[in-house]
């Protein structure tokens, strides 16, 4: 059917406010053409992130009125370790505040100077968690993973042949984890194959070295796997969720994406030792360790979101709006990474902005763009997120969908609005940062257009 029916009902709304062009210049030119630093109330549709920004359902509200606020040993903890214990099969779950702090405590404990970190693509946190403790983070996509017009399937997947030979080159005792991406967001929200996660399994088993997921969207991964792998389609996606968790032996979760809330987040351990490391590292910098710096009733929010979120009409509905947006700027002639990704389409920024070099940043320049045109906000994945030390391969713009927050409507005016500010695209800027931080500076830096 060509209508994307919500599987859900509204119940609650929040009014969004208009702003005129005139308005937004100012507002552009006040935030220093960077759009983390503008207020959210000055945004008509927001697609900066999926983290964080989806809708809760009735039975996570409720949850949150049944919260055990308790210290330690709160009912609320059990009820999310045995949901996660059930879902993945991993017996120790760490709760955090969010995903990053999960990335700390994971790579403070073994990370450091010297040491090497391989994963298909590393997102912005990951990478600057890693590249904190002395270590190096190598991404090793495939081929495919580094060309927008690729149709491969399962384009996030690992070139194993290229972690055989980091390996030899840098030796295992250099690496103290593999890790991969599900789905791999820097590259395009695409898949992980189970093939590949196997594969590389096997490298990390010739080489006695653990082998984590960094796996915010596991859910929506799942449902590719299911899609597009033979052998995979009479499965569901609890099975196949399952599978790929038992080929890791940890995993970082933000709960923000895949947990379906607004804050949390989970480390999840197999090694007893590393367990009783991290533990003291949580009680030291989050909380206890039953509640890793959240309420109970964030834990049972979380707890019912790990359970609505492998339920097989809401991810069809899902990654069907998704590349519902995709299809139809694709039929416009705006080129995005295809396949169209699980929680995000994402623009090719060179071809969109070809009079704009990458070093004025044409990602950043096509993000303003669409917020001056029709107060849109996207991020910018490209030189300004990843270009510090070297260009990225692929200059992109993020329209990051939350999750049971828009409706088709919304979308149509994404879609109208990109369009026509591609039909004007001759007039859009380049860019100069006139400030950053040392560090994640496409959070705070500040840009001067023309």
């Amino acid at each position: 059917m060509k209508t994307i029916i919500e599987p859900f009902r509204i119940k609650v709304v929040e009014p969004i406010r208009m702003t005129t062009r005139t308005e937004r210049e100012e507002i552009l030119r006040a935030a220093g053409y960077n759009l983390f630093l503008i207020r959210a109330e000055d945004v008509l549709i927001d697609l900066l992130t999926d983290s964080g920004t989806g809708a809760m359902s009735s039975l996570q509200w409720a949850g949150v009125m049944r919260g055990d606020e308790s210290y330690a040993g709160a009912r609320s903890w059990f009820v999310l370790r045995d949901t996660i214990r059930a879902l993945t099969g991993i017996e120790h779950v760490l709760p955090t505040h969010q995903g990053r702090a999960s990335e700390r405590i994971l790579f403070e404990l073994v990370g450091g100077p010297g040491k090497v970190v391989p994963n298909n693509n590393h997102f912005d946190t990951t990478r600057a968690n890693i590249e904190h403790t002395g270590a190096q983070a190598v991404d090793l996509v495939i081929e495919e993973g580094r060309h927008p017009t690729s149709r491969h399937p399962f384009k996030g997947n690992m070139d194993v042949a290229r972690l055989e030979a980091l390996i030899r080159e840098v030796g295992p005792e250099r690496i103290p984890l593999v890790m991969i991406t599900v789905t791999n967001n820097s590259g395009g929200g695409q898949p992980v194959s189970l093939e590949n996660l196997r594969a590389v399994r096997e490298v990390c088993d010739r080489h006695k070295l653990p082998l984590f997921l960094d796996a915010c969207r596991f859910a929506e991964n799942a449902w590719f796997i299911k899609q597009r792998e033979p052998g995979q389609g009479d499965r569901s996606v609890r099975e196949i969720v399952r599978s790929m968790f038992d080929l890791a032996d940890g995993a970082t979760i933000s709960a923000k994406k895949d947990g379906l809330v607004n804050i949390g987040g989970l480390l999840l351990l197999r090694d007893a030792e590393l367990v009783r490391r991290a533990d003291e590292l949580l009680i030291l910098t989050e909380g206890f360790i039953t509640y890793g710096g959240l309420a109970g009733r964030d834990l049972e929010a979380m707890a019912q979101g790990f359970e609505e979120v492998v339920h097989e009409d809401y991810l069809q509905y899902r990654i069907r709006s998704t590349e519902y947006l995709g299809e139809k700027l694709l039929a416009a002639g705006i080129q995005i990474v295809e396949p169209p990704g699980g929680h995000a389409i994402y623009i090719d920024a060179r071809r969109f902005c070809p009079h704009i070099p990458p070093a004025r940043f044409p990602g950043q320049a096509l993000v303003c763009g669409l917020y001056r045109h029709a107060g849109i906000r996207a991020v910018e994945i490209g030189s300004v997120m990843f270009g510090q030390k070297a260009p990225p391969p692929m200059e992109l713009v993020r329209l990051a969908i939350p999750r049971r927050v828009y409706t088709q409507s919304h979308i149509d005016y994404v879609v109208e609005a990109t369009i026509e500010l591609y039909e004007q695209r001759a007039s859009l800027r380049p860019l100069a940062i006139e400030w950053e931080p040392p560090s994640l500076r496409h959070f705070t830096c500040r840009f001067r257009e023309g």
